[in-house]
């Protein structure tokens, strides 16, 4: 990316418009339009003070984001955990905490919800209801850096949506991967199989109603490598 292009993208990502900038960096929005149109270049000290507000490096300013760095820095262990951890609370303000809805579906008929966090973001889309297919990405820095793909079916009566949403909000940083591996309340009892890790991974989770088995759901993913 250039350098104009790399401008207007970070402040489209702080969310600022070109006349909030301009009155953050004390100039005329049509110098704004300028820098990011390629019609002129800020000077050393504009330049520095932008990095500063968007609190990027000024490497990264002036060459644009490296996938791979962020991606290298992300499959670290200590990149894992914070994937982790954001991962579970993003989970808790969506689907499993009754989270709203977007405005705007992301494809015709399809559900999607999202929390942002800082550089980070979480998108949930699925389609379908009593049979679904679904994916969970995460992003940092408008980079996918995981994901997962799940497909369920609701099988008999009995099944209870709330149960399933009590289950996916004991999501622990141990056991990432929707649900927990055991839970019981009432009648209901959910099960939660995994093979693999964090980083790639396969597994199914079920629920039942007494000793019937009312829904089952397949799921895989792992973290993406640009």
């Amino acid at each position: 990316m250039t350098l104009f292009e790399n401008l207007k993208a970070l402040r489209i990502q702080k969310g600022l418009s070109q006349e909030q900038l301009a009155e953050k960096m004390n100039i005329s929005r049509q110098a704004v339009a300028k820098w990011e149109s390629g019609l002129a270049v800020p000077e050393l000290g504009k330049l520095v003070a932008i990095a500063d507000l968007y609190q990027v490096p000024m490497d990264e300013l002036v060459h644009g984001v490296n996938p791979c760095s962020h991606h290298q820095y992300l499959l670290m262990d200590q990149g894992t955990e914070v994937l982790i951890d954001f991962l579970s609370r993003a989970g808790a303000r969506t689907y499993a905490g009754n989270g709203e809805e977007t405005v705007a579906p992301s494809r015709p008929g399809a559900h999607d919800l999202s929390y942002n966090e800082g550089d980070f973001c979480y998108i949930d889309t699925y389609l379908g209801g009593q049979r679904f297919v679904g994916e969970e990405a995460l992003y940092h820095r408008n980079l996918c850096v995981w994901g997962m793909n799940y497909s369920g079916r609701t099988l008999e009566e009995g099944f209870s949506g709330d149960f399933l949403k009590a289950a996916l909000l004991l999501r622990s940083k141990e056991y990432p991967y929707r649900g927990p591996r055991l839970y019981r309340e009432g009648r209901y009892t959910y099960h939660n199989h995994v093979e693999g890790d964090f980083d790639w991974f396969t597994g199914r989770e079920e629920i039942f109603c007494d000793d019937r088995r009312v829904f089952e759901c397949l799921y895989h993913g792992g973290k993406v490598l640009a």
